[in-house]
């Protein structure tokens, strides 16, 4: 078992002066400047900035989300109980391997409060998505960041090495969010193979459902054979529930103990849960939702080619493209144009991220970045 070297008090003791530094104005949240801007309303513009489904749940989700309403007055103790179940029969594990948490945040904060503190390291790519190491920040972790290949992919290799004695969890997000990018079947294996049993391996599935590169293989195919291995997905991303929030792990019984430690109490909402169950019950939802994705990223591919602009190929519901100079001027143009894209990477200072909507939104976001970036411009670099 990895130990955890946090408890929920020691944590708690160091909330208060690490969360200003390391969350109020943390590199996955806005800064004090961004969010004094003023937002505009749902709908009453484009949103293409944080990698949601745009076209929401399913019917049978938002059934049974209204249904929900009837139990609302109770707590959601049975429901949680029949989709830790549904969840343990669809990756073929026991119930209590499986741990939910609010949106697939909560796990990361669960594993960063279970597998780090003082003196221990946090490997991740750089760039990758930042929450776990907003969360390290608070439990005085050491951030080891290890530069994407040329392909803008995962280094796995020297991400291994990096896992020396002091290392306590590695982070693989896979697909990769900002870059859309795969690590394959045989290097994530080898991968595994390589990395000590005492350091935890986190692998971040949110976009798992979008792939449909054959090279790709979920890290469950090593669930069972790798304990120290930890697989997280969400029903964010192709369920179409982000502001719902709901996400799980799963792991060993040891690990998964570990990780429920560290999570609040009653931490998914009826609501969410009987939608994630119907959500389960309803795969050709997934498989809609991808053809629709994959349709949609590749007509945005052609526009892009069209105009001559570079851009990295995904396996995700987003894709990032080159604007010649410092991206975050361009940013600024779309929010005026009333369309939000992705945020700036510093160590991706020229790539812009944009997520799929639907066709008349991506059309408008094509026609605004004729405008904002000509195509000479981002030739010209």
């Amino acid at each position: 078992m990895l130990r955890p070297p946090l408890t929920r008090r020691q944590f708690t003791s160091t909330l208060g002066s690490g969360l200003g530094a390391a969350l109020v104005d943390g590199p996955f949240l806005p800064s004090r400047a961004e969010a004094a801007r003023p937002a505009f309303a749902a709908g009453d513009g484009v949103r293409l900035n944080s990698n949601e489904n745009p076209y929401g749940p399913s019917p049978a989700a938002l059934q049974a989300m209204n249904r929900a309403e009837s139990t609302a007055a109770r707590y959601p103790d049975q429901d949680e109980e029949r989709l830790t179940e549904a969840i343990a029969r669809l990756h073929g594990v026991e119930p209590d391997r499986v741990v939910l948490g609010c949106g697939s945040g909560e796990v990361l904060q669960m594993a960063d409060m279970a597998f780090l503190g003082p003196g221990r390291k946090v490997v991740v790519a750089e760039p990758t998505f930042e929450a776990v190491l907003g969360y390290a920040g608070v439990t005085k972790a050491e951030p080891v960041k290890v530069p994407l290949t040329a392909e803008f992919r995962h280094d796995l290799p020297r991400m291994a090495a990096a896992c020396d004695a002091g290392a306590g969890l590695v982070y693989v997000c896979n697909p990769n969010n900002p870059t859309g990018t795969i690590v394959s079947r045989d290097e994530l294996g080898a991968f595994l193979e390589r990395v000590p049993p005492s350091v935890a391996v986190l692998v971040d599935e949110a976009y798992h459902h979008f792939v449909d590169d054959p090279r790709y293989a979920s890290a469950f195919e090593w669930m069972g054979k790798a304990p120290n291995l930890i697989v997280v997905r969400t029903f964010s991303k192709v369920y179409g529930m982000a502001g719902m929030r709901l996400g799980y792990a799963v792991a060993s019984k040891e690990n998964a103990a570990a990780l429920r430690a560290h999570a609040a109490w009653s931490n998914a909402n009826a609501a969410v849960l009987a939608a994630a169950l119907a959500s389960l019950a309803e795969p050709e939802h997934v498989t809609r939702q991808r053809a629709l994705n994959r349709d949609m990223r590749e007509w945005l591919g052609r526009a892009l080619e069209h105009d001559g602009r570079r851009y990295i190929p995904s396996h995700t519901n987003f894709l990032m493209l080159d604007v010649g100079g410092d991206v975050q001027p361009a940013i600024d143009a779309f929010r005026d144009r009333k369309i939000l894209v992705g945020r700036k990477f510093p160590s991706l200072p020229n790539w812009l991220r944009v997520s799929m909507g639907t066709r008349p939104e991506m059309e408008a976001f094509v026609d605004a970045l004729r405008v904002v970036v000509p195509a000479r411009a981002a030739r010209a670099s």
